[in-house]
């Protein structure tokens, strides 16, 4: 299992009274999504041989932070220049950040123009070159790419990098307040890496919320048919009680109330009349009614009241 801190909002509120802050702090939202995080789990495991194809080289992917907190918070806790990709989620018409730290971004350059031996060097801040920038542009992609494939669980996704900035400060993904999610990656090649930031609006997963914050009690996402075959053993067997209704009579109170011992009373019954079988309230099927040869009373099906409408052929002894 992979080592990660997972942490409730911290900051985001503006100054003011116990009172103002207590308010402010109701009106945001960060409701936790679990699903979201067995899924950033399975990412990590996936994305560390994506960087081994990328790159060419031993790579490991750590999920080390996992936290909700503000949209502005949650860039400015990523510090430092990054270069730092815009990207569009379609179709969920939102946005997402992904903030590649220099580190990593240079180290797979070096990686992948032969500096395999060296253990890198000491990067100072500065502006992104248009070769780089690039050259991080196709790495995003590449991330992106996995990313894609792990939210195949809940729904299909496109994501496109939509520009890049230097700084991740300078990211528009939702307003400064809107809640998030700021999920970090350690991606060690060797004696070299560097990390992954991603942050996620509420507002970008607003269609797939329902199906993220329900719980998972771990095992494989999708694909595994095993509860289908537990519950199908689980049910073999049991009983379902069933109602054979003859025949239905609406009768006002005012009649009701005027009956008296010895009244008859018409039903509208004849031999031919079929009964409606019930299943806990709901109907199922028409039968009519018989006698096995043993004498039991039986019904035998005559019309299904399915949503398929098919009529079926079959006994019910009682």
């Amino acid at each position: 299992m992979n080592q990660r801190t997972l942490r409730e909002p911290e900051g985001g509120l503006s100054d003011g009274s116990i009172e103002e802050q207590i308010i402010q702090m109701a009106s945001l939202s960060y409701e936790r999504l679990p699903l979201l995080e067995a899924i950033f789990d399975r990412y990590a495991l996936a994305l560390g041989s994506a960087f081994k194809s990328f790159a060419a080289m031993p790579t490991e992917a750590t999920l080390t932070a996992f936290d909700y907190l503000p949209c502005a918070p949650a860039l400015e806790a990523i510090g430092g220049p990054a270069l730092t990709a815009v990207v569009r989620a379609e179709p969920w018409d939102g946005r997402i950040g992904v903030a590649i730290s220099p580190d990593l971004l240079f180290s797979v350059l070096e990686i992948m123009l032969g500096g395999r031996g060296g253990g890198g060097h000491t990067w100072k801040p500065r502006s992104f070159t248009a070769i780089e920038r690039r050259f991080g542009q196709r790495l995003a992609e590449m991330v992106l790419g996995e990313l894609e494939a792990a939210f195949e669980t809940v729904g299909g996704v496109k994501l496109k990098v939509d520009h890049l900035e230097n700084s991740p400060t300078n990211a528009v993904l939702a307003p400064p307040n809107a809640p998030a999610v700021r999920i970090t990656l350690k991606v060690s090649l060797e004696d070299r890496g560097g990390t992954l930031d991603f942050v996620i609006p509420d507002s970008t997963l607003e269609t797939v919320r329902p199906m993220l914050s329900q719980n998972f009690p771990g095992g494989e996402l999708g694909g595994d048919n095993g509860w289908r075959k537990a519950l199908g053993r689980s049910i073999e067997g049991s009983e379902a009680r069933i109602t054979a209704v003859l025949h239905e009579v609406r009768v006002g109170l005012r009649t009701v109330l005027d009956w008296a011992p010895g009244d008859v009373i018409d039903l509208g019954v004849d031999m031919d009349h079929e009964a409606t079988v019930s299943c806990n309230g709901r109907p199922m099927f028409r039968a009519a009614m018989g006698r096995r040869k043993n004498g039991a009373v039986a019904l035998r099906v005559t019309d299904d009241l399915g949503d398929q409408g098919k009529e079926r052929a079959g006994e019910l002894a009682d």
